[in-house]
């Protein structure tokens, strides 16, 4: 089908059919090589929708004020435990947010053909920005040594750890892959559902916790409004990849194989592991208020909540969150519940079900 348009003395002929052959080569990887940015028409109108939901959640650091932080961080009232949850939080995010986004950007959304994809994908980097901006507003509102952070980053053991887990399989799709080869199309989704529900989804969830149990019980406001918005924006981010794993799976059947996906719950098992180690290690946690058996249970129930997000088996079937409260903090405006509710109206159910051996 054809449509002309005459102007003047010239004329326009717009054939129908290439665009829509142009529209069927969109795909998460190995789509149109083109250098045109052409969202319309979306086919991945996900992306398209968080896109709009991250924008209208933008926020600045320096919006929220940080007087009575500043009070309470050289006040008697508050514990060297609670400071120190506060320069763990600061350390391990303030570089953590940054392998985030370096990941997003120069791995992840290198690879990602479709122009939607790209769009979504670099407002989830400029927000990592932003929460790495945060985080520099609390050091500097504290008085806190820059150098301390870097120092824990770097120098405590779990936190090694952790960085280790995730930075591995970054470095490995940063060279010349061919992503017609199955095998380098399951490194990307393996790092897709890594980044998306392992870190952002599960690891973050420890120091989160510890942040919002102190500003539940009015202790460092700002900070933990600023934990409270950047938690917001995970929750989309945790989207962003959930949905971009799955639809990279269904395009891509042949690697959903029995054996991949038992890769990734122990993936899974172990990103619980390290991040339990953390929480023991390095966080008080039965000073500040919270029973360390149920913070660990909630580890293990926000874990399952991810894998059952992504069609995957839970690794501790029927397990409750023990705190409940901490689902409330972290919803804000009363928006629905990222863990209580359904995780989104976006549910694919090809990618969900899990397909019988015989037809991989």
């Amino acid at each position: 089908m054809e449509k002309t348009f005459t102007i003047g003395t010239k004329s326009f002929v717009l054939d129908q059919t290439k665009a829509e052959e142009a529209f069927a080569a969109k795909q998460v990887i190995n789509g149109r090589d083109t250098m045109a940015f052409n969202l319309l028409p979306l086919k991945y109108s996900w992306a398209y929708d968080l896109y709009q939901a991250m924008k209208s959640n933008h926020w600045e650091p320096e919006d929220i004020p940080m007087g009575k932080d500043i009070e309470q961080w050289q006040s008697a009232g508050v514990s060297d435990n609670e400071r120190w949850i506060i320069r763990m939080g600061i350390g391990y995010f303030s570089a953590a947010e940054g392998i985030v986004g370096d990941n997003v950007l120069h791995v992840v959304r290198e690879l990602v053909t479709a122009p939607e994809l790209k769009l979504v994908l670099g407002r989830h980097a400029h927000e990592e920005n932003i929460h790495a901006d945060s985080l520099l507003y609390m050091i500097s509102s504290l008085g806190i040594n820059p150098h301390e952070c870097e120092a824990m980053f770097e120098q405590i053991e779990t936190i090694q750890r952790k960085n280790a887990f995730v930075t591995g399989i970054s470095k490995a799709l940063r060279k010349d892959l061919d992503l017609t080869n199955p095998v380098n199309k399951a490194l990307l989704a393996k790092n897709i559902f890594v980044f998306g529900q392992c870190m952002e989804g599960t690891q973050f969830y420890g120091l989160f916790g510890m942040i919002l149990s102190l500003y539940r019980q009015n202790k460092f406001p700002g900070i933990g409004q600023m934990f409270r918005y950047t938690l917001r924006d995970e929750s989309n981010h945790i989207e962003v990849f959930r949905n971009l794993f799955m639809d990279l799976v269904e395009e891509n059947q042949e690697i959903w194989t029995p054996e991949f996906r038992e890769d990734l719950r122990q993936t899974m098992a172990e990103a619980v592991q390290l991040e339990k180690e953390f929480v023991s290690d390095c966080l008080p946690v039965n000073s500040i208020g919270l029973s360390k058996e149920e913070f660990m249970t909630y580890i293990d129930y926000i874990a399952d909540r991810r894998l059952e997000g992504v069609g995957l088996e839970p690794l501790h079937p029927g397990v409750k969150n023990p705190l409940p409260w901490l689902a409330e903090m972290m919803d804000i405006k009363k928006e629905q519940n990222f863990f209580e509710g359904r995780v989104t109206e976006y549910q694919k159910a090809s990618a969900l079900e899990i397909p019988d051996d015989d037809e991989l």
